[in-house]
């Protein structure tokens, strides 16, 4: 596919995200995609209906995600994002994350989806009762199929 096409895929897949509209972000993602959060321990998820679970664990305690991208950078299939998100949780406290993503790509779709950032950082922004959510949760919870 060509680099506007892997692009155009890259900012649907981030606004879905942003909308949580969970059927057009799993549109973008092929059948074998692996996503993963690179600094954690958990193995990632693989394949779209994992990949949408694992981040509804999340997702699903936000009242608002604020996506901001500041630098593209596309060539063949690789799409790589430098960009902030704003989480707004539930209760009102928000938390704000810099960091970089590796997006590779197969016939318009994402196959990889590998986010880079400061974990230590990210959750300290976390209210408790969030990271309380967080620990019931476990790599089994989107890993099977």
């Amino acid at each position: 596919m060509s680099i506007d096409v892997n692009r155009k895929t890259v900012e649907k897949l981030w606004g879905s995200l942003s909308a949580r509209d969970w059927p057009a972000l799993e549109s973008c993602l092929a059948e074998d995609v692996h996503y993963e959060d690179v600094p954690t321990e958990d193995p990632g998820a693989r394949g779209p209906e994992n990949v949408v679970k694992r981040l509804r664990i999340a997702f699903d305690q936000l009242t608002d995600h604020e996506h901001r991208i500041h630098h593209v950078v596309c060539e063949g299939d690789v799409v790589f994002l430098d960009h902030t998100e704003v989480w707004t949780f539930k209760t009102g406290e928000k938390a704000t994350n810099q960091f970089a993503t590796l997006h590779e790509m197969r016939d318009g779709k994402v196959t990889r989806w590998s986010d880079y950032w400061d974990v230590g950082g990210f959750v300290a922004q976390f209210p408790q009762w969030f990271i309380q959510v967080m620990a019931k949760s476990s790599a089994a919870d989107f890993s099977a199929e």
